[in-house]
């Protein structure tokens, strides 16, 4: 919803007119109108105006605002990933772009034969998924040891110290998704 189609149901439940508004608020008849139809967005201002001549708050005037825009956004695999070396035999590779201005952030990754992640703790509040492409993984989560091996997921609160460990005989790779990014 944006805030013209607010402002005209707000409007309608008050049983007031455009003109009623208009006299109301001291916003101009034609930048009601442009707002309510879509056509401009208007001011700050002139949403405080409008918003107690509706009697109501600003923030109710935004509460049902929604994003017009659809983000779509495609990592295409020919394109630079960001990779992160844990060790010698352990990375992760960021499958998205500005990880931290999204809500979720997945990578994989891929560690070598006796290799593992370091271990890590992000802050309270951070979920992280693992799903298992391939081979085997010993994954450490606070004090417990889980095995996994391909097809196998696990989802955790990764406040907890974790890492994970392969053990299996050729590379493994998984899946990891954190939400929100976890710094």
């Amino acid at each position: 919803m944006n805030v013209g189609d607010i402002i005209h149901k707000l409007r309608k439940e008050k049983k007031m007119t455009l003109l009623e508004l208009s006299n109301n608020s001291g916003v101009a008849l034609a930048t009601l109108s442009r707002v309510e139809n879509g056509k401009m967005t208007g001011t700050l201002d002139s949403h405080i105006k409008i918003a107690e001549a509706l009697e109501a708050s600003l923030p109710e005037l935004y509460k049902d605002l929604t994003d017009s825009k659809k983000h779509v956004e495609i990592h295409e695999r020919k394109n630079q990933s960001d990779i992160f070396v844990h060790d010698k035999h352990a990375t992760s590779e960021m499958l998205v772009t500005k990880a931290l201005n999204k809500k979720m952030m997945p990578v994989i990754v891929k560690i070598q034969r006796g290799g593992m992640t370091h271990k890590e703790e992000t802050r309270p509040g951070v979920e992280k998924f693992i799903y298992i492409l391939e081979g085997k993984i010993e994954a450490a989560i606070g004090t417990v040891k889980y095995a996994l091996t391909k097809g196998d997921s696990l989802y955790f609160e990764s406040s907890l110290t974790h890492h994970f460990k392969n053990t299996g005989t050729g590379e493994t790779r998984l899946m990891c998704v954190s939400s929100p990014p976890g710094l």
